[in-house]
């Protein structure tokens, strides 16, 4: 049984649709209030974790774009914002840019080799498709499920993220 092309790419990307979707209404969710927080003194700030699951979608870009991500001349994301609406804002401008990559993206391209470097050091060498799964979606899962605890902690109501919550208890499937 052969697959067709467009079939594997909506089987491959419709998670990411998903959970672009869902990582938005928790960073509608992150109140400004509280950017400087942080749960632990290990721990990030509620600004500097948002701040990265905002740009994790310029990550995903840059992974499906590139055959390489040079930290010595990749483009540097704002350290701060002045509240939230930047801060989705910030998200939104990343997966618009992150869309006609995906639209455009040939499958025959996760069979490359993605590297990540600083200069002449190479940090990793993996299959493209990996790095999309792991470095990239499950990447952002993850610093999602962690930004859903912070907001917990700070007893902000938590979005409905794959179901109900207890602060969202309409069962959705989406």
């Amino acid at each position: 049984m052969s697959l067709d092309h467009e079939f594997l790419k909506e089987l491959i990307f419709d998670d990411l649709e998903r959970e672009l979707l869902i990582t938005r209404r928790v960073l509608e969710a992150v109140p400004a209030e509280k950017f400087t927080w942080k749960p632990h003194e290990k721990s990030m700030s509620l600004m500097g974790l948002a701040m990265h699951v905002a740009t994790l979608p310029q990550w995903i870009r840059e992974s499906l774009a590139n055959d390489v991500l040079d930290f010595k001349t990749a483009p540097r994301p704002p350290r701060e914002v002045k509240d939230t609406a930047e801060l989705v804002a910030h998200f939104d401008r990343n997966v618009a840019e992150l869309r006609p990559v995906v639209a455009g993206f040939n499958l025959e391209k996760f069979k490359n080799t993605w590297r990540m470097k600083n200069g002449d050091q190479i940090f990793t060498e993996q299959p493209r498709h990996k790095v999309y799964r792991v470095w990239s979606l499950n990447h952002l899962v993850h610093h999602r499920g962690q930004l859903a605890v912070y907001l917990r902690l700070l007893n902000v109501r938590i979005p409905r993220i794959y179901f109900n919550t207890a602060d969202d208890p309409a069962f959705v499937f989406e």
